[in-house]
């Protein structure tokens, strides 16, 4: 089944710069992510962790 999609996909032109696309949303998604968890206040992470044993 694969053979029969690759051979469809290669008759598309200009499809091999798909594959480039998503990988480079794929790092700037995890990269701006990794900024963000590290820059995140500490006081705000302990707030946020302590809201489920809150009364």
């Amino acid at each position: 089944m694969l053979k029969f999609i690759k051979h469809n996909l290669e008759t598309i032109s200009g499809i091999e710069i798909y594959p480039i696309i998503s990988l480079v949303i794929f790092f700037t998604f995890f990269v701006g992510l990794f900024i963000w968890v590290f820059s995140y206040k500490k006081d705000k992470i302990k707030e946020l962790s302590e809201l489920p044993i809150k009364d």
